[in-house]
């Protein structure tokens, strides 16, 4: 496990057309299966843990995060979403705005960092994925949009990318999960779509 970082802004901003020149390789994340790069744990406001190992949780989604105790404004009780347990983001696009310091890549604040397609078409909401050999999460229908630390991270260009109709689209910015197996899960561990939830792909 690495340090705790203590930055949070990443050293690069980049413009609209250098985002758009690097956007293709983005689009060519394979769909089927995919690489877990990066594991995340948020112990604190603005406090990141890169994991050689997670456990991710049905009840609490990834051991030693803060979501359940950061609560969530949209729920009637101010209590935690259960459908905003876990963040997933494309780790090809982390890449291209925060550069290949992993440490910059935990500045987005999202727990798992993955080499797949997280299109909207690709991965709809109920599509269930294995990570590792034990873990399985689902996709929920939360959308995950780009907010004012997004945009102070990693710049203004990127902020109106994700929130653009093709960003939303591609959900640039990530997708919401939840656990719905239990497991360990490391980097380097493959992710499997095995389809919507009952049926295997």
């Amino acid at each position: 496990m690495d340090d705790v970082m203590a930055h949070t802004t990443a050293p690069r901003q980049l413009s609209t057309a250098e985002l758009a020149a690097g956007l293709a390789e983005v689009t060519r994340s394979p769909r089927s299966s995919g690489t877990l790069d990066l594991v995340v744990r948020r112990p604190a406001v603005d406090e990141r843990e890169l994991l050689a190992e997670g456990m991710l949780d049905v009840t609490v989604g990834l051991v030693g995060d803060t979501w359940a105790e950061r609560g969530s404004s949209v729920t009637d009780n101010g209590s935690a979403h259960p459908d905003r347990q876990l963040t997933v983001m494309n780790s090809r696009f982390v890449r291209l705005v925060a550069g290949d310091d992993p440490q910059d890549w935990g500045l987005a604040g999202d727990q798992l960092f993955a080499d797949l397609d997280l299109h909207s078409e690709a991965l709809p909401a109920g599509t269930r994925l294995a990570v590792g050999d034990e873990a399985v999460i689902e996709v929920t229908a939360e959308p995950h949009n780009g907010c004012v630390k997004f945009a102070n991270r990693y710049g203004r260009d990127a902020h109106k990318l994700v929130w653009s109709e093709q960003g939303r689209q591609a959900r640039l910015r990530g997708l919401y999960a939840r656990v719905v197996v239990a497991g360990v899960i490391r980097p380097g561990d493959t992710i499997w779509v095995l389809g919507p939830a009952g049926r295997s792909a």
